[in-house]
């Protein structure tokens, strides 16, 4: 954790608004832009962030899939301002994906699972 003494005020460089992450560039490691961040999960009882749901495809923000990524398979780059994930966008293609109109049921944990199975499970990781 970075922290900054302002006016006697302690400061945290590492914390970020929700706001500011959503909407925040996804790119591959080759720098092709894959989506944006469209919003994210947060575990009610740890307060952990557990998945961003990345907006992948469409047009104008029609046609969109929806894919959640475990938080942790992101790194943000200041120099691009976004998050690197260390996937192709044919990985991203093939991930547990969903549209607007028939989003998952989270409460059920067979869809977490399906998610973090498809993560776990890529090369490289």
């Amino acid at each position: 954790m970075s922290t900054t003494m302002t006016n006697g005020n302690t400061t945290r460089h590492d914390l970020i608004a929700s706001d500011k992450v959503e909407g925040t560039n996804v790119y591959s490691p080759t720098g092709e832009k894959l989506g944006t961040v469209k919003y994210f999960m947060v575990d009610k009882v740890s307060g952990d962030v557990a998945y961003v749901v990345m907006s992948f495809g469409g047009f104008l923000g029609m046609g969109n899939s929806y894919h959640p990524l475990p938080w942790k398979s992101l790194k943000y780059d200041t120099d691009r301002g976004g998050y690197i994930v260390s996937l192709t966008r044919e990985q991203m293609e093939a991930a547990p994906a969903y549209d607007e109109t028939m989003p998952p049921d989270w409460s059920n944990d067979m869809y977490g699972t399906q998610v973090d199975t498809y993560y776990g499970g890529l090369p490289n990781r």
